[in-house]
């Protein structure tokens, strides 16, 4: 191991955003609770079941892409939509709609409250480039751009594939492997060479099925029994933890 806490093979760290570089995890999950309740109340009168921001979000929404949230959560209810279209209005009873509303809560809460880097992934990710490896941002989220400049953090990856590139592209997200797979290939290192830095379940698994040489799984939620089912090699609660401190 070296003592970024990574084995001496590693030549790239490929890091999810929400949840592992910034604090944005838990604005997700409130968004996604608010849409969902609000959906399912409608729906369901007497018999509403609110959706769980920890045990819900963390099995069917989480690092996901967000139409794929949408379908995989609404599913585990026994409820199908039409797709609709990626305009539909937020108020919608699409999957498409469903989606945007969470969306246009999630800005809603960065512009009121802003965005918080992890101290500990900001260190952790100075000292991986000082070390010369390289680095790249993978998220699912359409935001990243913005979020990422909202903290001055764009400088730090030299690459970024995220929901906009992953729909240019055509790449399925989380948990199929693809996403992380673009960012190797776009750094020039082989999966086996790469490093990744998750904190979704669905993250996990896409680190185990592209082989990727070291998964590093982040328990911000005390999940670390389920982060280690998943796939990862190991698990922290801050990336402080693997070393690699100024």
């Amino acid at each position: 191991m070296t003592q970024l806490g990574l084995p001496e093979s590693i030549q790239a760290c490929l890091f999810d955003l929400d949840g592992v570089v910034t604090r944005t995890a838990v604005v997700h999950a409130a968004a996604w609770k608010e849409t969902f309740d609000a959906f399912l109340r409608e729906r369901d009168g007497e018999n509403f079941r609110p959706f769980d921001s920890a045990a819900d979000y963390d099995e069917y929404v989480d690092g996901r892409p967000r139409a794929d949230g949408v379908r995989t959560f609404l599913a585990s209810r026994g409820i199908e939509l039409p797709e609709g279209s990626p305009d539909d209005p937020p108020d919608a009873a699409t999957v498409n709609g469903i989606g945007n509303r969470k969306n246009a809560l999630v800005l809603k809460k960065i512009r009121t409250d802003g965005v918080e880097a992890y101290e500990g992934t900001m260190r952790y990710i100075a000292a991986v480039r000082e070390q010369g490896l390289r680095t790249a941002i993978v998220s699912s989220s359409a935001n990243t751009r913005d979020v990422l400049r909202s903290i001055d953090a764009e400088r730090l990856f030299d690459v970024r594939i995220d929901g906009v590139v992953a729909a240019e592209r055509g790449l399925p997200g989380k948990p199929h492997p693809d996403t992380f797979l673009a960012a190797a290939r776009d750094l020039g290192v082989e999966p086996s060479r790469a490093a990744v830095f998750e904190d979704a379940l669905a993250g996990m698994d896409a680190g185990r099925s592209g082989r990727f040489g070291y998964v590093v799984g982040l328990d911000r939620v005390g999940q670390a029994d389920a982060l280690y089912a998943h796939g990862a090699d190991v698990v922290v609660k801050d990336l402080d933890e693997l070393g690699g401190r100024a």
